[in-house]
């Protein structure tokens, strides 16, 4: 009997013996399992010629087809009943018999016993013949199917319904026949004891395993098999037949050839040092009598091998195993002494305020460790309980224990952000920030030894420490910081990470003084202030010119609107006297217009080609930042 973690169990049976057929009976909800594996060997001369199983139906659904059906109370006046017709041949008293088709019974009232039944048949020479049931003391059934009914009937009333018989059939003669298969069973558990003595923990492991199967378990072959493998529930017991459309007849012409395209198939920790020594827990340990490990271990005998299946390991008991039907046990898999060391271990997010003593050691008892839990003792007594996880061999088992109360860790955190460097590139100022963000530990001592203790951080792909001490050790998820605590003090870790950030902004939105202050703190050089500030000056040129081509236009409007208006006033007046007067000035104010709006054109020329200029030199000492 092979167990595994994920609910299931690899049985082997093997036995001489002699027929043409075994039967085997499982439960009904092991079928789809046993169909999916049954695997039958003979290893002697014989062969295996088949297997069978009565189809899942309730047994009134699979004798609706039988002609024979019997009650519990009244089994041969039934069968005679359904024989009617049939030819049989009556065993009567009194070395008698008598041989025709069955007409029938008659039954002379429900009260009446059933000896004064009459059997009646239809002999040769088309004879009627009675008899009462009392004197029949068998029949014979010669008609074949009556006959083959009748086994029919016995059988599926024989077949339990919470069960299924499986039959192997064999050829004639002697077998050496293995049988095996896949079921399911209840999962195997581990549970282990640390007994730490000096440095040298005697780490014992029992696997514990239950026997649902409806026999006793004597002498067996027991492997555990740690790991997981696939394995999942595929109904073949269930008879299926997929419906299908319902076509009328109608006259078509023959289909053409059809074809497919080729379905294409496209292939695609560090070394840990001698660590830190923990102090004992401050809650006592329970009192009881002193445990000796070396004790401990001679007293259990552990015959167990390991074999190494790739992605599974197995465990196999070396002693024959006896467990009886219903029945649960233990059974010995590891004792082994292995060196170990004590930590005090912080994780706010696994335990908060208090760090917790730890276990630690090299699996190095050459075997896969599963998973389950340990109960910690040493010479005082109970220590406490943990957890070990799956380990394989020569990994590190890392046991929390007990929780030190003698130690109280405060938490507190914040970010900031500055600025590291600006430099110019283009039109653009490169600006670099870190993003930083602290955590601090304070760790206050209430006991009178000296202690060190483990903080775990969490890592971040993204942040880099800075100004914080390096981590003792790391993990797949953690840093861990070895922080020493004198007795009845307090010590501080304050852990430092950054992430430099980048982005653009544009120079032309910048001020003398923002530049100036930029300077002042490092962050620009001279060159490089006196260079932004030029383009600044160049840009608010260039502003001021279209400033000045905008505020001409504006006046340009305002002329051009004076003009309309005097060219009106001057087509209602007259060309002598006082309008020949007026209508000269008009005339004056015209052209002293026209003089004015040709200046405003010779200085938005000036202008366009200032800013064109200036727009030139910008483009060359940007040209020269990039």
């Amino acid at each position: 009997m092979t167990l595994y973690k994920h609910g299931v169990g690899f049985f082997q049976r093997r036995a001489k013996l002699q027929g043409d057929k075994i039967e085997l009976a499982f439960r009904a909800g092991e079928m789809n399992d046993v169909l999916k594996s049954l695997t039958a060997i003979d290893w002697g001369a014989g062969q295996v010629l088949g297997m069978e199983y009565a189809t899942p139906q309730s047994q009134e659904e699979r004798l609706q087809g039988c002609s024979i059906h019997l009650s519990d109370d009244a089994s041969l006046a039934d069968l005679l009943t359904c024989l009617r017709g049939r030819q049989v041949i009556l065993r009567l008293d009194q070395s008698e018999s008598a041989a025709g088709l069955v007409i029938g019974i008659d039954r002379p009232g429900e009260e009446q016993p059933l000896a004064s039944i009459i059997v009646s048949l239809l002999a040769k020479g088309d004879r009627v013949q009675a008899f009462p049931l009392g004197r029949i003391q068998g029949v014979d059934v010669v008609d074949e199917r009556g006959a083959a009914d009748l086994r029919f009937f016995l059988e599926t009333a024989l077949s339990p319904e919470t069960h299924r018989l499986v039959s192997i059939r064999l050829t004639p003669g002697a077998h050496d026949l293995m049988v095996s298969y896949v079921a399911p069973a209840p999962t195997w558990r581990v549970s282990y004891r640390l007994v730490l003595d000096g440095r040298q923990a005697l780490v014992q492991g029992w696997g514990i395993f239950d026997n649902r199967l409806e026999e006793d378990l004597n002498e067996i072959s027991l492997a555990l098999v740690a790991g997981m493998p696939i394995s999942f529930v595929y109904d073949l017991y269930t008879p299926f037949t997929p419906t299908r459309p319902e076509i009328q007849e109608e006259g078509r012409v023959a289909a053409g050839p059809v074809e497919f395209e080729e379905a294409l198939y496209v292939k695609e920790a560090p070394k840990l040092g001698r660590g830190v020594r923990g102090m004992a827990p401050a809650a006592m340990a329970m009192a009881a009598a002193p445990i000796a490990a070396d004790a401990m271990a001679a007293s259990t005998m552990v015959k167990t091998s390991g074999q190494d299946l790739g992605e599974l390991f197995q465990y196999t008991i070396q002693t024959p195993v006896s467990v009886g039907r219903g029945q649960s046990a233990m059974a010995p898999i590891l004792s082994s002494r292995l060196d170990y060391h004590k930590d005090l271990i912080y994780n706010r997010s696994k335990l908060p305020d208090h760090p917790v003593a730890t276990l630690r050691m090299r699996n190095a008892t050459g075997l896969t460790l599963e998973r389950g839990p340990a109960t910690v003792m040493e010479s005082a007594g109970y220590l406490g309980e943990a957890v070990l996880p799956f380990t394989a061999v020569d990994g590190e088992i890392v046991a929390p224990y007990a929780v030190e109360l003698g130690l109280k860790v405060y938490e507190d955190a914040g970010s900031r952000r500055e600025t590291r460097a600006i430099s110019l590139s283009g039109a653009y100022l490169l600006v670099e920030d870190w993003d930083i963000r602290w955590r601090e530990y304070r760790v206050r001592s209430t006991m009178n030894d000296d202690a060190r203790v483990l903080i775990e951080h969490p890592r971040s792909v993204h942040y880099e420490l800075f100004d914080t001490p390096a981590p003792a050790e790391q993990t797949g998820d953690d840093l861990r910081f070895l922080l020493p605590v004198a007795g009845r003090q307090e010590a501080t870790l304050r852990v430092q990470e950054r992430r430099l950030d980048r982005r653009r902004e544009e120079l032309r939105r910048q001020s003398y003084e923002t530049l100036a202050r930029y300077m002042q703190r490092g962050l620009l050089d001279r060159k490089a202030h006196e260079q932004a500030a030029a383009l600044l000056r160049l840009w608010e040129q260039i502003e001021a010119n279209r400033k000045a081509l905008t505020d001409a236009n504006t006046e340009r409007e305002g002329i051009f609107k004076a003009q309309q208006q005097i060219q009106g006033n001057m087509q209602a007046l007259g060309a002598t006297g006082k309008e020949g007067a007026l209508r000269s000035h008009y005339v004056d104010e015209l052209e002293a217009k026209e003089q004015r709006l040709k200046e405003l054109a010779d200085g938005d020329a000036k202008l366009r080609a200032d800013i064109d200029r200036l727009e030139r030199e910008i483009e060359g000492r940007l040209a020269a930042l990039a």
